[in-house]
């Protein structure tokens, strides 16, 4: 008796998270960094959804290239924003490529709708109008949260704070207390609420007051970091979704990296090296960039400088676009470079910054206290000198500063620069001074915290698992029939 063949079975494809970044590396990395300890972790699908407003930089196509089989990604068409004025600001046009972009968010929906769940909608702080598409199938909508637990705060106190102060807050008498955090005056809270009649602040407030329909947040740092917005933000509070620490993630490049600053940094003492960059997306004046080299040089102590052409206008001009437009050692004060030759390194507009934070030489880093930034430099217990230039960098600063006390802040001059001799003079006291010393101390100690967050049965390895398995265990919904 012939014995019927058994029709092989075709294993359902895992459920798919999807993830939206807003446009800038800034926002896409760590949230690479959380979709590859999704994938590992559970049978789950990643694909990253990227709404643009022209073609993607060649950072984005290589980290995006690079990424596991499991974690896939689409770059959803251009949209136009030749409406916006010139003048338009970071947030207001973030927000915009997102708004512009649903109907394509929707078409690529309804394609990966086709071979599987849905589980979840993943999106960065300013992209909240996509939970429309999220909720027309089905998905669960979350936050990621790539800034600080503090400025996190913030965002869900904003909508109180708006009905409540009718100045602008720079103009308040008193410091703003943000529930759980230290008091901060308003004038150091992030840019976008700086002017209140400004369409990026409306935007600000919009999407801060859609947060409270997420399923939750996901935030990138850890309880020992910022004590105080954490144990505020643990509290239960009617309407505000749970907040999950999944921090500190932090980019780190896989393998070996050939690099002549790297190899500089090898010929130096170990805890001999400041080094110096503004960030992808920051840039300085050329009269700033004057005074910076000489109080390097005046200060007499390594360092490693990213330097990028200066911008007399805007301190965030290479936000979307991190290559230098100039030759930027065009810019330094004549001679300098011969003269620092030996005991300073200059880079052009871009180094391996995760390697350079990690060496043995490193000692201090001055920065512009983006989040991205501030966490590599916890993870390797590197003290700051803390200069911010734009976005939340303030507020970032203020924290480093006077909460976890782990960074010295030059003082700006009545001019609006910071001096030749108040450089010189932090650079020393960071370097081989007392002060130095005890932030040093204090890094180590939020080195080994983050260690642990980030362990097997670590906090922020326990959050990731949790909601990995959420996701993973939500059963399959029919897309809500559309019009």
């Amino acid at each position: 008796m012939e014995v019927p063949k058994q029709e092989a079975r075709v294993a359902p494809a895992p459920p798919m998270v999807a993830m939206l970044p807003s446009p800038g590396m800034g926002h896409l990395i760590p949230m690479i960094e959380f979709a590859k300890r999704v994938v590992r972790y559970h049978n789950l699908s990643v694909t990253f959804v990227i709404p643009t407003d022209g073609p993607p930089s060649k950072a984005q196509t290589a980290v995006l290239q690079a990424l596991p089989a499991s974690i896939s990604h689409t770059f959803l068409p251009p949209v136009n924003l030749s409406d916006l004025p010139p003048e338009a600001k970071i947030e207001t046009i973030m927000s915009y490529i997102v708004l512009r972009s649903l109907p394509s968010l929707r078409q690529a929906f309804h394609s990966l709708s086709a071979t599987h769940t849905l589980a979840a909608l993943v999106v960065d702080l300013f992209s909240t109008d996509a939970f429309d598409v999220a909720a027309e199938f089905n998905a669960s909508p979350y936050v990621f949260y790539p800034s600080t637990a503090t400025v996190l705060s913030l965002f869900f106190y904003l909508p109180t704070l708006d009905k409540e102060v009718h100045c602008e807050y720079r103009d308040l008498p008193e410091p703003v207390n943000i529930p759980g955090c230290i008091p901060v005056h308003g004038r150091d809270l992030l840019d976008p609420v700086q002017d209140r009649k400004n369409e990026a602040y409306k935007w600000v407030l919009h999407h801060a007051k859609r947060y409270r329909e997420a399923e939750g947040i996901i935030e990138n740092s850890f309880a020992e970091l910022e004590p105080g917005a954490w144990s505020e933000l643990q509290k239960e509070q009617p309407g505000r979704p749970p907040v999950y620490a999944v921090g500190p993630l932090v980019r780190m490049e896989p393998g070996p990296v050939e690099s002549e600053c790297l190899r500089w940094l090898d010929e130096q003492p170990p805890g001999s090296v400041l080094f110096v960059s503004f960030g992808s997306g920051g840039t300085l004046t050329s009269a700033q960039i004057n005074e910076l080299a000489h109080g390097l040089e005046a200060s007499e102590q390594r360092f490693l400088w990213v330097l990028k052409s200066p911008n007399d206008d805007v301190a965030n001009a290479s936000y979307f676009n991190a290559e230098s437009a100039a030759d930027p050692f065009y810019f330094l004060p004549e001679g300098f470079v011969e003269r620092t030759k030996g005991r300073g390194f200059l880079v052009p507009s871009w180094a391996p910054q995760p390697q350079v934070l990690a060496h043995q030489s490193t000692a201090g880093f001055l920065s512009h206290c983006g989040w991205n930034s501030i966490l590599e430099s916890v993870v390797n217990g590197v003290p700051f000198i803390a200069w911010p230039l734009f976005a939340e960098q303030k507020m970032n600063a203020f924290m480093l500063t006077r909460d976890i006390k782990v960074a010295l802040r030059p003082k700006v001059s009545d001019n609006g620069l910071v001096e030749r001799q108040e450089i010189s003079s932090v650079v020393k006291s960071l370097m081989e001074g007392e002060e130095g010393k005890k932030l040093r101390h204090r890094m180590k100690d939020l080195k080994d915290a983050a260690a642990m967050a980030l362990a097997e049965n670590g906090s922020s390895t326990n959050n990731i698992s949790r909601l990995a398995l959420l996701w993973a265990n939500k059963t399959a919904v029919t897309p809500r029939q559309l019009n």
